[in-house]
C-alpha cells in the first residue's frame, strides 16, 4: 500500500493545530473556578512531592549514619532517591496534567510561560502555589521527623564541597534545560496527533528525565532542577548552609528552561524560519 504524493509544488495540509498563544493578561482567569481549581491542584501536588521526597533524602542519611549503626552501603543510596524524584513527578503529572497541566516547578511554568502556552497571570499565581505548597510540604517532614530533619539538613539543597559555583550553575542550567526540554517534546500537539499514545504516556518521559538528572547531580548540588523544592526545602530548614548558594537553585533553572523554550519553539518548531518567512512574504507584497 503507497501513500498518496501530493502534486508537484503543493504541501499537504496539516493534521493537528497549534493552540493559539495565550494572552500576556487574561483578567477573565481570575472569574473562573478551573483557574482556582488548578491553583489548588497546583499546591497539593507540590506538597505530595516534598513530603515524600524530602522524607527519602532524610531516611536514607539515618540509615547510613555511623552513630546509629548505618551501613554506609544500605539504605536506598543515591538511586532510590532519584526514583523518589522521578516516580512522584511521573504519578503528580499523570494525577494533574488535565486540571492544571502538572507542572508542579517554577521552572517548567517560566519555560511555558516565554512559549506562550500560559498567561503572565496564571503564570505568577502557580509559581506562588508551588512555593506554598513546597514549604507546607517540607513543614509537614519536620512535624513527622523533627530530630532527624535537622541533624540530617532539612533535604536543603548545597553546592557540595570540591565544586566551583559556576559548576554547580552549569549542572542547574542543563538539568533543567534536559526537564523542560523532556516536556515541551512530550506535549507538543504536533505529536499529539500523529502519535495517539503521547497524551497518556507524556508523565512518563518527563518523571524518567527527573530522574536520569538526579543521578547525574545529585553529588554536584543535590539536583534542584525545581526552585519551589528549593525554596520549600530552606524556608523549613533555614540555615546559612541553605541559603549561601540559593540563587542558584533560581537563577540556573530560569536559564536552563529559557534555553529550552527556545530552543524548541524556534528550532525545532522552526519558529524563527516562519515568522522569517512571515516576514519575507508581507515584505514581498509592499
Amino acid at each position: 500500500m503507497t501513500k498518496d504524493v501530493a502534486e508537484h509544488g503543493s504541501f499537504p495540509a496539516k493534521d493537528y493545530h497549534d493552540p493559539p498563544p495565550a494572552p500576556l493578561f487574561d483578567p477573565v482567569e481570575l472569574t473562573k473556578w478551573s483557574f482556582y481549581r488548578a491553583l489548588i491542584a497546583e499546591f497539593v501536588a507540590t506538597l505530595l512531592f516534598l513530603y515524600v521526597t524530602v522524607l527519602t533524602v532524610i531516611g536514607y542519611k539515618s540509615q547510613i549514619d555511623p552513630a546509629l549503626k548505618g551501613d554506609a552501603c544500605g539504605g536506598v543510596g543515591y538511586l532510590g532517591i532519584a526514583w523518589a524524584f522521578g516516580g512522584m513527578i511521573f504519578v503528580l503529572v499523570y494525577c494533574t496534567a488535565g486540571i492544571s497541566g502538572g507542572h508542579i516547578n517554577p521552572a517548567v511554568t517560566f519555560g511555558l510561560f516565554l512559549a506562550r502556552k500560559v498567561s503572565l497571570i496564571r503564570a505568577v499565581l502557580y509559581m506562588v502555589a508551588q512555593c506554598l505548597g513546597a514549604i507546607c510540604g517540607v513543614a509537614l517532614v519536620k512535624a513527622f521527623q523533627s530530630a532527624y530533619f535537622v541533624k540530617y539538613g532539612g533535604g536543603a539543597n548545597s553546592l557540595s564541597d570540591g565544586y566551583s559555583t559556576g559548576v554547580g550553575l552549569g549542572a542547574e542550567i542543563v538539568g533543567t534545560f534536559v526537564l523542560v526540554y523532556t516536556v515541551f517534546s512530550a506535549t507538543d500537539p504536533k505529536r499529539k496527533a500523529r502519535d495517539s499514545h503521547v497524551p497518556v504516556l507524556a508523565p512518563l518521559p518527563i518523571g524518567f528525565a527527573v530522574f536520569i538528572v538526579h543521578l547525574a547531580t545529585i553529588p554536584i548540588t543535590g539536583t534542584g532542577i525545581n526552585p519551589a523544592r528549593s525554596l520549600g526545602a530552606a524556608v523549613i530548614y533555614n540555615n546559612d548552609t541553605a541559603w549561601n548558594d540559593h540563587w542558584l537553585f533560581w537563577v540556573g533553572p530560569f536559564i536552563g528552561a529559557a534555553l529550552a523554550a527556545f530552543y524548541h519553539q524556534f528550532i525545532l518548531r522552526a519558529g524563527a524560519a516562519k515568522a522569517l518567512g512571515s516576514f519575507r512574504s508581507n515584505s514581498s507584497h509592499v
